[in-house]
């Protein structure tokens, strides 16, 4: 019986399978993978821009740019998703801030 292709998504378009794309195997609990933490970095490095959708902090960034002489909404975001990531993911951020320091 051949199936439909309604529903299938991607799979209807694409008559062979894709190939799955494996994440890496993770660590024992509170152990890095040194791999995936240096290519992070040199990526970060290449690229240390990154996109966010979010309307509503948009909104307030822009509001703020408008309203403070000489305000940067990249700065301002900056500093705010540093301090947050560096709360949530503290050991990360510790790895990874040693190790850029030697790379730069």
């Amino acid at each position: 019986m051949k199936k439909k292709a309604l529903g299938r998504g991607l799979e209807a378009l694409i008559s062979e399978s894709l190939p799955i794309e494996e994440k890496p195997k993770e660590k024992s609990k509170g152990e890095l993978n040194e791999e995936v933490l240096m290519l992070s970095i040199h990526e970060a490095l290449k690229n240390p821009r990154i996109t966010l959708w979010s309307p509503e902090a948009a909104a307030v960034l822009r509001y703020l740019r408008k309203t403070i002489p000489e305000f940067s909404i990249s700065n301002e975001a900056s500093k705010l998703l540093e301090k947050a990531i560096k709360e949530k993911y503290p050991e990360v951020w510790s790895s990874i801030e040693k190790r850029m320091k030697k790379v730069e």
